[in-house]
């Protein structure tokens, strides 16, 4: 019994991650369009960008005081749909103070959902006692790609953005609410005995901190994808609107491929020799994006860098659950702020460059700093670490 329960918890979470790279595939990619429909100007855009992590951010650490009370499984059953309805509301107005509105309320409610939605992973990784958090995560990715596909037929057959968003938001409602009655949220189990550091709800930042900047690093690449891969394509490398959408595709299919196999690198190779080799993909994606004579190369380089982008943040998450087994939600929703600081931190910075320098010089920024996250990469364990129970805690750079 317990076992089924843990399989169909297994099953309703990956549809949460499915539900949720629909919908954030499906505002990403028509950020062109929601431009448009609004009429933002290309100074104000990193703005309303940055809004977006920014309370997201708020949103997650206001979680870990509310998942203390009620769990995370309760957080997610309600954020989830909020997200979609908020969606919804994105392509419904025509006003700036709407766009506003309606991407604040967003943010908000993604914050609640990430983090939530990654405690129960974590936890249900930690019951299992091996690693499962990359499944999760390429379910996300399959999302991604089914909204990224969604998002072409919008932009080729011309539909306004709330007809776009309304019937995939009628069918995805009904069914995230409907899933998330089996949600599970495991135990923290024995090892949370034996971690000096991780006992009652302590969760000591100086080891933290690592997985905190490379969860920043690898957000920065994904947020320069997710906000700035359609532009990059249209503006820099002379694409049509429809082409435009392709890139983000491209980078959620090599995320899907490499996360569906990731668990098993995981398992053979251990977390941290994973990770390395996914930070050096990332980085030579960046640079071949960055030197692109044209958009099929460019798509090209979204392509591998979807490949080594797609380790290393679940990686990050359940590295968190690792060192602080019995306090895991906790880490999880402080490492989660990261995130978005890495979102907020690299959305204006790509734009910030691209004005005042070029957008291809702004792109070898996040080469460099996913390049950093190989000096990081012991944080995530050895090969012998285990998932569940085991005695061996991942070692952890001393940042001072």
């Amino acid at each position: 019994m317990t076992d089924a329960r843990l399989r169909r918890g297994r099953g309703s979470l990956a549809v949460s991650f499915f539900v949720q790279g629909v919908t954030f595939a499906l505002l990403v990619t028509r950020i062109p369009a929601i431009q448009d429909r609004y009429g933002i100007s290309d100074g104000l855009l990193p703005a309303f960008l940055a809004a977006v992590p920014i309370l997201a951010g708020v949103a997650s650490v206001v979680t870990e005081k509310v998942v203390a009370r009620v769990g995370p499984a309760v957080v997610l059953r309600w954020a989830q749909p909020f997200v979609l309805l908020a969606l919804l509301a994105v392509g419904m107005g025509d006003a700036l103070w709407q766009a506003a509105l309606a991407l604040g309320l967003f943010g908000l409610a993604v914050g609640a959902l990430d983090a939530s939605m990654n405690m129960l992973g974590v936890s249900l990784q930690r019951e299992y006692g091996r690693s499962i958090m990359l499944g999760f995560h390429a379910s996300y990715s399959f999302g991604g790609i089914a909204g990224a596909s969604l998002a072409w037929v919008g932009a080729h057959w011309h539909l306004s953005l709330f007809v776009s968003y309304l019937p995939v938001v009628a069918v995805l409602l009904p069914v995230a609410f409907v899933g998330s009655r089996w949600y599970v949220a495991g135990g923290a189990g024995p090892v949370a005995e034996e971690a000096g550091e991780s006992k009652g709800s302590g969760v000591a930042f100086k080891l933290l901190l690592p997985l905190c900047l490379v969860m920043s690093f690898a957000y920065i690449g994904d947020s320069t994808v997710s906000n700035w891969s359609a532009k990059y394509l249209q503006d820099v490398l002379g694409s049509s609107e429809e082409l435009a959408t392709v890139p983000y595709n491209a980078y959620m299919v090599t995320t899907l491929l490499g996360r569906a196999v990731g668990d098993f690198g995981v398992r053979r190779f251990g977390a941290g020799t994973v990770v390395r080799a996914g930070a050096v993909l990332a980085a030579l994606g960046f640079a071949c994006v960055a030197v692109a004579p044209g958009a099929w190369a460019g798509i090209a380089g979204f392509t591998v860098l979807g490949l080594g982008l797609s380790v290393i943040v679940p990686q990050t998450f359940a590295a968190a659950g690792r060192l602080f087994p019995g306090a895991s939600d906790a880490a999880v929703a402080r490492l989660n702020v990261f995130n978005y600081v890495g979102f907020l931190v690299g959305s204006p910075l790509v734009g910030a460059l691209g004005d005042a320098w070029s957008y291809r010089g702004a792109m070898l920024v996040p080469t460099v700093l996913v390049l950093v996250t190989v000096v990081y990469a012991t944080s995530f364990g050895s090969r012998e670490a285990r998932y569940g129970g085991g005695h061996e805690r991942p070692r952890t750079v001393d940042v001072g």
